[in-house]
């Protein structure tokens, strides 16, 4: 009876500890880089050049086309010229429809994939990211109301 009581004891702890409801989520202290369809997490030592976008309040992402090369590393420098939070996603646009779709369900979720930055008014954030696929994806702000608003963009990765 008592190993069974301390396995419940341990069970309910657990399932407890992973239903956080409203946290905040904390950035990750080292980046986990995981294959997405996409690309994979950069090493910011790596980075082959730097490409600044440009968020405003016109739901729009300057520039809003981007050619890379296979196998090259971007430190995409992002400025939000706005005065709202702005966001960078970077994904197939089946992964960003969807999550979009869950964002306006939750709008207070937070994320810390390193294929994502959220950039305060006036601020500026960045993500480096690995395209080592070719092909055509997409990147958006995700925000309630911004990405239908056509705050999108696409990355091209040349073979």
């Amino acid at each position: 009876m008592k190993q069974t009581l301390s396995i419940l004891t341990l069970a309910l702890a657990s399932s407890l500890a992973l239903a956080h409801g409203e946290a905040k989520h904390e950035p990750a202290a080292v980046t986990v880089k995981e294959q997405q369809a996409w690309g994979i997490a950069g090493d910011p030592k790596r980075a082959s050049r730097s490409i600044e976008i440009r968020m405003t309040d016109a739901m729009r992402f300057t520039p809003d086309a981007i050619r890379v090369k296979r196998g090259e590393t971007v430190r995409f420098v992002l400025k939000n010229d706005g005065g709202m939070l702005h966001e960078m996603v970077i994904g197939t646009h089946a992964v960003l429809a969807e999550h979009a779709a869950l964002m306006r369900k939750f709008p207070d979720m937070e994320h810390d994939e390193p294929w994502i930055a959220h950039v305060a008014p006036g601020a500026t954030g960045e993500i480096v990211w690995h395209f080592n696929r070719a092909g055509t994806f997409d990147f958006a702000c995700l925000i309630p109301g911004h990405f239908e608003a056509g705050m999108k963009g696409r990355i091209t990765v040349r073979p």
